[in-house]
C-alpha cells in the first residue's frame, strides 16, 4: 500500500450519520477477492440510477468532488458488517482519509490495514469544518500523520489519535505482514540460534 505521510486535499462532504458498510459497498459486490474496480461501485445504490446512469445530484458524481482525497462523514461512519471491501472501495475511488466524530471499530481497523486513515475529531471541529466547506466548497485541508494533525482552511490545527503500530505501518506504506517481513534477517538469525 502507498505510504501516508502528508496530504493536502479538497474535501467531499457526506454528513449523514450511521453510514453503514452496506451503503458504502452493497453486498452484491462482495464476491470479488480483488480490490481492482471496487471504487466504481462505491455508494452504488446512492450514486447510480436503476439503469446504471450516474445521478448528477449525488455528491461523488459532481465535478468538484473529482480528485478530492478526503471524505468528511457524519458520526458512526462504517457501522454494520465487517466487510474489508468498504475501505477497498473508498481507496479505489481515491480517498486517503476520512474525518468523522466516530468510526465503527471493525471499519476503523480494516481502514488502517488498507492505507485509509480514519481521523476522529471532536464535534466542535466537525461542525466548524462543515460550516467552512458549505461556505467555501473548494477549501483544502492538510493532514500530517507524523504529527497527527489536521490543519483546517482557517489555519487552525487539531490533533487526532492513532495507535503507534498503525501509524508506523501507514508511514512506511506496509501492512502487518510486510512489517513482520521487514525483520526477516533477525528472524532468520533467531531461527538458526534458538535451537542451540
Amino acid at each position: 500500500m502507498a505510504k501516508f505521510t502528508t496530504l493536502t486535499s479538497r474535501v467531499v462532504v457526506m454528513s449523514n450519520n450511521d453510514i453503514d458498510t452496506d451503503q458504502i459497498i452493497p453486498a452484491r459486490f462482495l464476491k470479488v477477492t480483488d480490490k481492482l474496480g471496487l471504487g466504481s461501485n462505491l455508494f452504488s445504490d446512492w450514486r447510480y440510477n436503476a439503469d446504471g446512469s450516474p445521478k448528477p445530484e449525488f455528491v461523488l458524481n459532481r465535478p468538484e468532488s473529482q480528485g478530492a482525497q478526503v471524505l468528511l462523514a457524519g458520526d458512526n461512519f462504517g457501522c454494520g458488517s465487517s466487510r474489508e471491501h468498504a475501505p477497498w472501495a473508498l481507496t479505489g475511488f481515491g480517498f486517503r482519509a476520512i474525518i468523522s466524530t466516530s468510526f465503527a471499530d471493525i471499519f476503523r481497523n480494516n481502514s488502517l490495514k488498507n492505507g485509509l486513515l480514519p481521523i476522529v475529531v471532536d464535534a466542535k471541529t466537525h461542525q466548524t469544518l462543515l460550516e467552512i466547506l458549505e461556505e467555501i466548497p473548494q477549501a483544502e485541508i492538510s493532514v500530517d500523520l507524523a504529527t497527527q494533525t489536521v490543519q483546517l482552511p482557517t489555519g487552525h490545527q487539531v490533533t487526532f489519535p492513532i495507535d503507534p503500530f498503525s501509524k508506523t505501518c501507514l508511514l512506511k506504506g506496509t501492512d502487518e505482514l510486510g512489517y513482520i517481513q521487514s525483520f526477516s534477517d533477525q528472524i532468520g538469525i533467531y531461527e538458526k540460534t534458538a535451537g542451540n
